[in-house]
């Protein structure tokens, strides 16, 4: 096992090249949606999330596959929706006074963050349910759901989001570079992103030994943090674009795609059933980002119209919520 003064300065530098690829990538992928043509709402929610998931999707791969730790990858991923329902707050402080993040984006969010919330619910189900109906040695029914529940929510904001856009931006398309060239940059910078997240579990296993921690805990609060770093990127970019409904549309769109990936991280774990080997302390995240979506889903249909403080109540409580989380994750882990 590596010794933590090598394990801290490889886990921070593999942060910051998530950070830097993952902002060019999510470029790229938002110019691929454009030049396809496809319609950059469901592109976004597909290419865009899937792009700054793609580093939770590594990372849980390796933690089952090389660290074989149940914690890790599903501390990673609950942590990371967690993150990303907390990097709304984030964005609220940067907008203006009268102008509250959630009151500026379309309520057609309300959709993915309600299938988030039923994804995320279940999960916790598979967690603390005794039997589940086992379908081969490691997979069962409710890790198979999140793979058909994914599939049908694609479907549902699909056909929303063909009722309710206008046509595409053709001349703006034809500004872009070409195609190949497009693509060659995606795979360029994903191939990167790839190669630094397989590489984090096995630094994060050190911190988890080494500190005492507790690897729920690394696995929700260090892990998911760095694979929610193309999140931030994006976000702050969106928000300093005035794109807020791109930005928020990512954020909760990765959740759903984070549930996803847990079926996956099911079919790479052979050691069992992934939901029943992860610390029941997970729980804790699965019941804080139920609340967390639960809170943005108000501010997005109430609207509040103005700021009393650096952030907006709807935004203040999903930070304190996520403060609380990591608290009591940390005591109980």
């Amino acid at each position: 096992m590596l010794p933590l003064n090598v394990a801290i300065p490889a886990f921070i530098a593999c942060a910051i090249v998530i950070f830097f690829a993952g902002k060019k990538l999510s470029h790229y992928g938002d110019m691929l949606a454009e030049k396809t043509g496809m319609g950059k709402a469901w592109m976004g929610l597909i290419l865009m999330s899937a792009v700054t998931s793609l580093p939770e999707l590594m990372v849980g791969i390796s933690s089952v596959v090389i660290v074989q730790s149940a914690d890790l990858a599903v501390g990673d991923i609950l942590g990371s929706c967690a993150f990303n329902l907390g990097i709304l707050s984030l964005m609220d402080a940067f907008s203006k006074r009268n102008h509250p993040l959630l009151s500026q984006v379309s309520q057609s969010h309300v959709l993915a963050a309600s299938l988030g919330i039923i994804l995320v619910a279940m999960t916790g189900m598979g967690m603390v349910i005794s039997s589940d109906l086992i379908l081969t040695p490691s997979l069962g029914v409710i890790s198979v759901s999140f793979a058909v529940i994914y599939f049908i929510s694609l479907r549902v904001i699909y056909s929303f989001n063909q009722k309710n856009s206008g046509p595409p931006d053709g001349h703006h398309a034809e500004s872009l570079p070409s195609l190949s060239k497009i693509i060659k940059g995606y795979a360029l910078y994903a191939l990167i992103i790839i190669v630094a997240a397989l590489a984090l579990p096995q630094f994060a296993e050190v911190l988890a030994h080494e500190t005492g921690l507790g690897q729920s805990f690394v696995g929700t609060l260090f892990l998911a943090a760095s694979t929610s770093l193309p999140e931030i990127a994006v976000s702050i970019a969106a928000i300093r674009m005035g794109s807020a409904d791109i930005a928020v549309g990512n954020l909760l769109g990765s959740n759903i795609f984070n549930i996803f990936i847990l079926f996956l991280d099911d079919l790479f774990y052979t050691k069992g059933h992934i939901l029943k080997d992860a610390h029941p302390s997970n729980i804790i995240s699965v019941i804080s980002v139920v609340i967390m979506s639960a809170v943005a889903i108000i501010g997005l249909t109430y609207k509040i119209s103005t700021k009393r403080f650096l952030l907006a109540w709807d935004t203040l409580t999903i930070l304190m919520i996520w403060i609380l989380n990591m608290i009591l994750l940390y005591i109980h882990s």
